[in-house]
């Protein structure tokens, strides 16, 4: 007993792996999992900003000087800082889930396994970012980042997600290497994109707090402008994409990857303008900041869909138990042959 509690907290993902073998669809639905919480969080953050919630716990770890939970006495922004404090335990039991079915997987998937270890380390760093956030009382620099970091969370789900689905042989090229360059560029520009999207949340007026909360020195017409335009540059060059991949008659996937992100971008920028129109009202920046999300894994799986690695291996099958003959059938005499 003592012994196999002894390799349990050496290794305990070792230890389970002796022990379970996941199915593939049981390692697909962790990824789904992780992927589908690392959207969560970030939109139930962006409800925090919104509602004015942001320094509902005025400190951290703990939410008060007195107190690791929300009290009476810090009402409703209290409860909802500190639920969103709440939902980074579900998401950490989501990426725990695909890095236990990542490891315990047979054959054994290193690359994969690095990817989903990859998420935990994310989530970490987002935790502390999380909370230096909150101590220097929601600096925009801080918040941004707080973000972009959960943005690089997105990408490893995602690709983790897009993994659970394939092998981890070398990449064979679906297009040519032209097709592969622009869509390259193309994802370069939405995460210019992604980050101008912070200039225009820092500068604007959802502060994240009802008090005095400082705010990036930009002008925010001009970072709007600024963002929109690199909006429309993303539309324009996915339907370059989209005529690009007919003309070279690329296979359906990256077809339909292409097609997804045009009409994500579309729904986008069309929440978008309507906000910018009706002076960022709190549920369509909520929607927005959705979309964001939205947008860049449409654009990670276009990526992604430019090769092909074959589909992701089956557990092996145990082997099947030798047929031998019962005692009685052996001493039983041989049928004399007919004369």
């Amino acid at each position: 007993m003592l012994l196999t509690a002894a390799r349990v907290l050496r290794n305990p993902l070792a230890y389970t792996a002796e022990r379970w073998t996941p199915r593939p669809r049981t390692i697909r639905r962790a990824a789904s999992a992780a992927l589908l919480m690392s959207v969560v969080i970030v939109v139930t953050g962006g409800a925090v900003r919104l509602t004015g919630s942001g320094l509902g716990c005025d400190t951290w770890p703990k939410c008060t000087d007195d107190s690791l939970v929300v009290t009476a006495e810090m009402g409703v922004h209290g409860l909802i800082e500190f639920g969103n404090r709440m939902l980074t335990y579900v998401l950490s039991a989501a990426v725990g889930w695909i890095i236990v079915a990542a490891r315990c997987a047979e054959p054994r998937r290193r690359p994969l396994t690095r990817l989903a270890w990859a998420q935990f380390w994310i989530v970490l760093g987002n935790a502390v970012l999380g909370g230096i956030t909150v101590l220097t009382g929601l600096n925009p620099y801080s918040v941004a980042g707080h973000f972009l970091l959960a943005t690089a969370l997105i990408t490893a789900a995602a690709v983790t997600w897009q993994r659970t689905r394939e092998s981890d042989a070398a990449p064979r090229p679906l297009v040519g290497a032209p097709v592969r360059r622009a869509v390259q560029g193309l994802t370069v520009v939405c995460g210019a994109l992604l980050v101008a999207g912070t200039a225009v949340t820092g500068s604007g007026r959802h502060a994240g707090d009802s008090g005095d909360v400082p705010r990036m020195p930009f002008d925010w017409e001009s970072v709007t402008r600024v963002h929109a335009l690199l909006a429309w540059a993303v539309v324009l060059g996915a339907l370059a994409v989209v005529a690009g991949l007919r003309l070279v008659d690329a296979p359906a996937g990256p077809r339909a990857r292409a097609r997804d992100l045009v009409l994500v971008l579309l729904a986008q920028g069309g929440v978008g303008h309507l906000q910018y129109a009706l002076d960022e009202p709190e549920l369509l920046v909520g929607i927005h900041l959705l979309g964001s999300c939205l947008v860049w894994i449409a654009m990670l799986r276009l990526l992604l869909s430019l090769r092909e690695r074959g589909p992701a291996p089956a557990p092996p099958s145990p082997a099947a138990a030798p047929v031998t003959a019962r005692p009685e059938e052996s001493a039983r005499p041989a049928p004399a042959a007919a004369g």
